[in-house]
């Protein structure tokens, strides 16, 4: 299907007279690659910095598995991975490409034309988004940035290292790095009482791939969202009980899962002593797993900043509207921090505000205003209860968020169809966790899309 020209989306109100700057972009996934379009629609010169050998990022699946399960020991071999073999995308293809780039179907062979497709199909759209642009000749693969942090003038020192030659690190000078390196590899593990002494297994969902591992195995699994409900029913396929501890369930939801034998839900784990999981409500159960579907820790240990950004309890911050940081910025950003969310449009948004900041073509807040505005962000949240490490957690906020940008940037606000699939996804999702993604009756909001998608042939 033919697209338009790379060019095609640049602002009317664009000036030949804007310098271009030299920009850094760590990471080379859905963020990364949008984030050097938006850059170099701007005017700019970009190089993408990715450790893996393909662009894709956390959609690029490997069977490997970290030599730590859970994750913990500094000294194990890291996989950037977090796909499990299985994996689903839990949102419609219709609303979460990218703006002016459709998540169409597309024939050929391999490919997933399902409305909610396999990760597979989530890589190769990926891929045909930067083979239509020609990002890749932009991508160092295989090249690890092992630090950047501001030198002399101003700029920007990043030194990096290709993986797999006996090379010394190679200095650079940038006018500005955006760090698009995703959230996905720390990972966040429960505190349980009693677990030092655990006789059993335990694993991270990070190192989860396939349900073989748990073959007639009794396994505890802790956490309620997206990647808890795929796993654990991944795993009941073999395993001899699945026992699920959600913080978030209701009570009257507690007990056996409907439509499974071998299933159960609890509230949250206690303690442990010995081999016997002891929940908060006073059950118990005698596993043989433990496994920690607790998400992840922002990590950024190439970053040097003068504490100017710090992760504090997973709030990387201050940050003005989760992307610049006040002290540094334009020539310091981040994209794509915000979680629950619908995440490729607002890396579209994030992207093109922070190019047009570096032009000079939008302008910010003062440094002051910036820091007012965060201390104000950060007050409401405690006046809320908050927890300092849900900073980032959007949900229905992102709409006005997106908006907000989107009127920065001279866009149009997010399209209301996309919103609306967005919604009817999530109440689908909790009323019918086993089916919701194979039936879709809104399908007024696929007319819209359609014919919204109708304007880009």
């Amino acid at each position: 299907m033919p697209i338009k020209s790379a060019t095609r989306c640049l602002p009317p109100f664009m000036s030949s007279a804007i310098t271009p700057r030299q920009v850094a972009v760590i990471g080379a996934g859905a963020a990364g690659l949008v984030t050097a379009r938006e850059l170099r629609r701007e005017g700019h010169r970009v190089v993408i910095f990715e450790r893996g050998n393909q662009v894709g990022g956390s959609w690029v699946y490997t069977p490997d598995v970290e030599s730590d399960p859970l994750g913990l020991d500094p000294n194990r071999s890291v996989v950037h991975s977090s796909l499990y073999d299985s994996l689903r995308t839990n949102l419609p293809r219709e609303c979460m490409g990218f703006r002016d780039y459709p998540f169409r179907k597309r024939e050929g062979k391999g490919r997933d034309s399902r409305r909610f497709p396999s990760h597979k199909e989530v890589l190769m759209y990926l891929q045909d988004f930067a083979n239509d642009f020609e990002i890749g000749e932009l991508v160092r693969l295989e090249t690890e940035v092992v630090f950047a942090g501001l030198g002399e003038g101003g700029k920007w020192k990043v030194k990096s290292r290709p993986l797999k030659a006996i090379t010394e690190c190679v200095d650079e000078i940038y006018d500005a790095v955006v760090i698009c390196n995703g959230h996905y590899v720390q990972p966040r593990i429960a505190h349980i009482p009693g677990i030092d002494s655990w006789p059993g297994k335990q694993m991270h969902s990070h190192n989860y791939r396939t349900p073989e591992p748990f073959q007639d195995q009794v396994v505890v699994l802790i956490g309620g969202a997206a990647s808890a409900v795929d796993i654990s029913r991944d795993i009941a396929t073999v395993a001899k009980e699945v026992h699920v501890a959600d913080r978030s369930i209701e009570e009257d939801k507690l007990g056996k899962v409907f439509g499974h034998d071998n299933m159960w839900l609890h509230s949250m784990i206690d303690s442990v002593h010995g081999s016997t999981v002891v929940f908060q409500d006073g059950k118990t159960v005698d596993a043989d797993f433990i496994v920690h579907c607790t998400g992840y820790k922002f990590d950024f240990p190439f970053l040097e900043t003068n504490a100017a950004v710090i992760v504090d309890d997973n709030r990387v911050g201050p940050l003005y509207k989760h992307v610049f940081p006040p002290a540094l910025a334009p020539w310091l950003s981040f994209v794509g921090l915000p979680w629950k969310v619908l995440p490729f449009p607002m890396f579209e948004l994030q992207s093109n505000w922070i190019a047009g900041t570096l032009s000079n073509r939008i302008a910010l807040p003062s440094k002051e205003e910036m820091t007012e505005d965060i201390e104000e962000f950060y007050s409401s949240q405690e006046a809320s209860g908050t927890p300092k490490h849900y900073t980032h957690r959007m949900g229905d906020v992102q709409w006005d968020y997106d908006n907000w940008i989107a009127d920065q940037c001279g866009f149009p606000a997010i399209e209301e169809w996309r919103v609306q699939m967005y919604k009817a996804t999530s109440k689908n999702k909790r009323a019918q966790p086993e089916s919701y993604r194979d039936k879709w009756e809104d399908n007024d909001l696929v007319l819209q899309a359609q014919q919204d998608f109708a304007n880009y042939i």
